[in-house]
């Protein structure tokens, strides 16, 4: 699965993403997201559902409510790295992402769309 490791404000495996700007399509706004923040286009995007969340916005040092709305999509083709400061891509096993992305929304839909058990608690990448 193709994630997005972001390094700031705190380090987290996140889904590749982001907002809608002024005047824009959210399926070219989702489109747009993924190749700033893991360098690859994708195709056959399909929505998955959508869920709100309450999160600190530090670039604008304000709480907000978020609609976050989830696609899948089948990466296609490596542009190049990540255009967007402080993200790497990331392929990770679906097992592992679903414990390790930092967003509860996220790990719910990638845990249903994949048949993966609920997990208790976060569990390492790799053992030590």
């Amino acid at each position: 699965m193709l994630l997005t490791h972001q390094q700031e404000p705190w380090p987290e495996f996140q889904l590749p993403g982001g907002g809608v700007d002024p005047g824009e399509d959210p399926i070219p706004a989702l489109q747009r997201e993924i190749i700033e923040e893991t360098g690859y286009t994708t195709t056959r995007p399909r929505r998955l559902g959508a869920f709100r969340r309450f999160t600190y916005m530090p670039e604008y040092d304000l709480w907000a409510e978020k609609l976050c709305v989830i696609y899948i999509a089948r990466p296609a083709q490596r542009l190049g790295p990540p255009s967007e400061e402080g993200h790497t891509a990331v392929w990770m096993p679906v097992a592992a992402a679903a414990r390790e992305l930092a967003v509860d929304g996220d790990r719910h839909f990638v845990r249903q769309l994949f048949g993966v058990p609920l997990y208790s608690k976060r569990m390492p990448l790799r053992s030590s």
